[in-house]
């Protein structure tokens, strides 16, 4: 919880994004050593309501950590920036927050699952799934239609961030003789590629295992994952 707290508060900001911040999974990895203890306290903050775990639409394996009452005030604004309370059809936004949110916890949620909690509100029709997907609020999975993710609205541009950061970052060491350079150096490298935080970045790929550090006498290298 305290890595989760302190990561919370180093969350990039990016101009013209109005997200609230979250946390990758692979980022906690780095900082808290015990993989299988992290995936118990998750699970655990999870079904307690204080965390919502999201599959993030990235084309890697990438899990992101929000906080619930951020993820609230991100649903509030996406239901505002897509017309809000005024459209017709509306009264979905409402269920979706009072029957669906604390219902279902998992990354995902059938057709059947979606349509019986939301039908607690009223009679529910296409066009309400609809006004859930415009908002970003449920993401349709490719392999099987009638499965949704529950997504984080309006967080494209940090993901666009995300992939080219990592890129850049890789090509960096890659570049260089040994694929290796001191993790001080390249936290202070300014990237071209990314308006997110090196730092930030830098979090996710030791915590994938795409990069590795390794103590030295002149202080702690990063270094390209061989396997």
């Amino acid at each position: 919880m305290i890595a989760l707290q302190l990561m919370r508060t180093q969350f990039p900001k990016l101009d013209k994004v109005v997200a609230q911040p979250f946390i990758l999974q692979s980022q906690l990895y780095s900082s808290v050593k015990d993989r299988t203890q992290v995936d118990r306290d998750l699970e655990s903050f999870k079904n307690d309501r204080v965390l919502r775990i999201f599959k993030l639409s990235s084309g890697q394996d990438d899990h992101a950590i929000m906080f619930m009452d951020d993820y609230l005030k991100q649903v509030s604004f996406a239901i505002k920036r897509s017309g809000g309370k005024d459209q017709d059809g509306n009264e979905v936004f409402e269920w979706f927050e009072r029957y669906v949110v604390p219902s279902k916890l998992d990354v995902s949620i059938n057709q059947l699952d979606l349509c019986s909690l939301l039908s607690r509100g009223g009679d529910v029709t296409d066009k309400h799934i609809t006004l859930l997907m415009n908002a970003g609020l449920l993401t349709r999975q490719l392999i099987d239609p009638n499965i949704y993710w529950f997504s984080i609205p309006r967080i494209g541009p940090i993901l666009k961030g995300l992939s080219q950061g990592r890129k850049e970052i890789l090509s960096l060491l890659n570049r260089r003789k040994y694929k290796e350079m001191l993790l001080s150096s390249l936290e202070n490298t300014k990237l071209r590629l990314s308006s997110l935080d090196t730092r930030f970045l830098l979090r996710d790929l030791i915590g994938s295992g795409h990069i590795k550090t390794v103590q030295t006498p002149t202080g702690l290298l990063a270094r390209i994952s061989r396997d």
